[in-house]
């Protein structure tokens, strides 16, 4: 069973992609006491009647009708059922672990002013196993996708559990819990925040953070089996382009193509090589460095409070602040620049296996096929990775600028934090497969090259690795096989392939 998180202090990004894979999150004391305090403030809210948007009024352009105590539980229900109108395919069960881990993280800052037996009610599904079926398209913000887990707490919508889609109600019993009932400004704080985009943003990071380590090992094996020049990656001349992400895939580069005698058989036969394959430090580091940068972003995130309206203070003296905490102007900035990052790491990986495909360019048999003609060899692979880069570039138009106006000009400004953290994940899904193509299409080069020449040790242990999983190609089996095993040897760390990687 996968370790426990204890939620002490707020959640790091990695502390959400274990809770996302399967770990159970646990709430600690201090956490407890935080969420049990700020529900005290609410219900000194609601005693006084201080007026708090959507404690005890209606919910945007309706913010200014006053809601009577007798139905303010009501007012919670009716916002879960009204605002759970999402369409399309189902989130993983991953993302929707994600979001809902993002959730608790946020209520436990204690300014959303939720009873504690919401939080537990959540905790509890995630420790179960039990997860709310969230459609994936149809938010421009936030509502939407928090909507469909929350309605699983009261016993409607829908859940996964043990294999099976069940009513929430249902789901409900089988974990051995009781439908909630909502009181005043839960159902707002439960479809409220950016805790959506915040947990699709985590695993976007860690998916980003892996397959950057596979593009410097996929750019390597490309750059040896062309028979590049090493000096491009020499350090002393990197360092005077000031760059973290550049120095380190420099470094890589440099450690990954050690010994390689199919380098060292075409040192200085030529002046420089391609961009696609001398400039992987500027642009593979570059999307480091926008990496780093989102990172950033998303703990600032995590560490934040998020809900609208916040309250503090204390039950004799609440205090109720409507602010625009709940926008997530910072998540779709940095999550478009992620997705064009790594559309562009994807970009250049379609390049180079481009030059491996092209006689003219890589000295190699055309398309890496053992008899031209009647075998067609991997050409067609390229024709994929060149389909992936083009839908990748429709994907990178940022969603932050999308604007759009919602509820009768009350909500009149739209960042769409959580569209771009989908798209995000779509550009990372299409990379992987790239990244997939090139490692395939340099393995297949290796078994090309003129007998003799020894490959680097590194790369020597990459292409045995594939090696086990699909064998040289010769038009003998449908290549969407060997590129599926292929893309999934890298779902798992670079590590676990190439030590030097740990």
């Amino acid at each position: 069973m996968p370790k426990a998180k204890q939620l002490t202090t707020p959640l790091g990004v990695a502390d959400i992609v274990a809770v996302a894979n399967g770990s159970r999150l646990l709430l600690s004391a201090a956490c407890r006491e935080r969420v049990c305090a700020s529900r005290r403030i609410v219900e000194g809210l609601v005693l006084q009647g201080i007026r708090g948007y959507g404690i005890n009024t209606g919910v945007g352009a309706l913010c200014d009708v006053i809601i009577d105590r007798s139905q303010q539980q009501q007012l919670s229900l009716n916002l879960l059922r009204s605002t759970a109108v999402g369409v399309g395919p189902l989130l993983s069960v991953a993302a929707t672990r994600a979001i809902m881990a993002a959730s608790v993280n946020n209520y436990a800052h204690g300014y959303s002013g939720v009873r504690i037996e919401v939080v537990e009610q959540l905790l509890a599904l995630l420790n179960s196993n039990c997860t709310p079926e969230v459609p994936s398209d149809g938010s421009v913000g936030y509502l939407t996708h928090m909507a469909h887990v929350a309605l699983v707490l009261v016993g409607e919508g829908r859940a996964q559990f043990n294999g099976r889609s069940l009513s929430g109600a249902v789901a409900l019993q089988a974990i051995g819990l009781e439908p909630l009932v909502l009181e005043a400004k839960e159902g707002l704080s439960l479809i409220n925040g950016t805790p959506c985009a915040t947990g699709l943003a985590c695993l976007a990071l860690d998916t980003a953070a892996r397959l950057l380590d596979w593009a410097d090992v996929a750019g390597a094996q490309t750059f040896e089996n062309i028979g590049c020049q090493l000096s491009a990656f020499a350090e002393e001349p990197l360092s005077w382009r000031a760059s973290p992400g550049l120095m380190l895939v420099g470094q890589r580069l440099r450690h990954l193509l050690a010994s390689s005698g199919v380098l060292e058989a075409r040192r200085e036969l030529k002046t420089q090589d391609a961009l696609s394959l001398r400039a992987m430090p500027h642009v593979h580091g570059a999307a480091r460095d926008v990496w780093e940068t989102t990172q950033t972003v998303v703990t600032r995130e995590l560490n934040a409070a998020t809900d609208n309206p916040l309250v503090s203070g204390d039950f004799d003296n609440p205090r109720v602040h409507s602010q625009a905490h709940a926008v997530g102007a910072a998540l779709a900035l940095a999550l478009d620049s992620l997705g064009i990052a790594m559309a562009s790491v994807a970009a250049i990986s379609e390049r180079r296996t481009d030059r491996l495909l092209n006689p003219q360019l890589s000295g190699l048999p055309a398309f890496l096929s053992g008899d031209a003609g009647v075998v067609s060899g991997l050409m067609i692979a390229q024709y994929t990775a060149s389909s992936l880069t083009a839908q990748n570039r429709r994907l990178a138009a940022p969603a932050s600028l999308d604007g759009g106006v919602t509820s009768a000009m009350q909500e009149d400004h739209l960042c769409h934090a959580t569209p771009a953290a989908l798209k995000a994940l779509d550009i990372l899904g299409n990379t992987q497969t790239i990244l997939a193509i090139e490692i395939f299409c340099a393995t297949q080069a290796a078994d090309l090259q003129p007998a003799g020449r020894q490959r680097s040790p590194m790369l020597e242990l990459l292409y045995r690795s594939v090696r086990f999983k699909v064998p040289f190609y010769f038009d003998q089996r449908p290549l969407h096989d060997e590129i599926t095993q292929v893309r999934e040897l890298l779902n798992q760390p670079v590590s676990i392939v190439i030590p030097v990687f740990q």
